[in-house]
């Protein structure tokens, strides 16, 4: 296995990702993809952690650069600055997943009609949001991602997978409600795994750092909803081996 970076520009920026690659002998069959969006501050220890995990487990997996440059943020006052701008124009946005999702498709070990996106807090929205917009994908898996959207459902082709904690803040049990019952009307085959006792963040180790109430790291959380991922990449991707 190993990481390395992937350049990649749409926006008028350049964007740059870490690709993990499993070890592949010569003739190898392509593999599905898996993109991830990351947390607001960028491409951290976190999203690469994962990266690397998934491809310990033949996929071939990128942590996509939302900022550009490959900006990581440690000043949270800068980081909602660029969160705001990057939301506040919708088709960019979407101009600066699409190329993440473009990007792992060129790359030559990847079937590019098997890849499926997931993403964490602020990137679990983009993967969310990269699904509404109609785009090919296998499945998304969203984790403990806002929900909402000015896009609606009738475009996404995906499957959908929602893990996120019955305490968020930021995720309400209202806005889960809202969402299931959307999905549902839409036909979109989706799953939601809602885990009690459980705030923002719970799938990072790093989130246990930050101070606001309703946000941190569960082991146990964490544990489960990575396990409802595997499960759910074994269903969208049965022939992975």
């Amino acid at each position: 296995m190993s990481t390395t970076p992937l350049l990649y520009f749409a926006d008028g920026l350049d964007f740059r990702g870490q690709l993990a690659m499993p070890a592949l002998s010569d003739g190898a069959a392509k593999l599905p993809g898996i993109l991830i969006f990351p947390e607001a501050p960028g491409v951290g220890p976190h999203v690469i952690r994962r990266a690397e995990a998934l491809a310990r487990m033949h996929y071939v997996a990128l942590a996509a650069d939302v900022h550009g440059d490959g900006k990581l943020f440690d000043d949270p006052v800068s980081m909602l600055d660029s969160i705001k701008q990057i939301k506040s124009d919708p088709q960019r946005l979407l101009q600066r997943l699409q190329a993440a999702l473009d990007a792992l498709a060129r790359v030559p070990q990847v079937d590019p009609e098997r890849i499926a996106v997931i993403g964490y807090c602020f990137g679990g929205w983009c993967a969310l949001e990269l699904a509404r917009s109609g785009a090919a994908l296998g499945g998304a898996g969203i984790f403990h991602g806002a929900l909402a959207s000015e896009q609606d459902a009738g475009r996404i082709r995906a499957r959908l997978l929602v893990c996120t904690g019955a305490a968020d803040p930021l995720v309400p049990l209202g806005q889960v409600t809202k969402f299931s019952e959307e999905m549902s009307g839409a036909g979109v085959d989706w799953q939601v795994h809602l885990y009690g006792s459980t705030g923002h963040g719970f799938t990072s180790e790093e989130a246990g750092s930050n101070p606001r109430p309703g946000f941190g790291y569960s082991a146990s959380s964490d544990r489960r909803s990575w396990a409802a991922l595997l499960a759910f990449l074994d269903e969208v991707f049965p022939k992975n081996v």
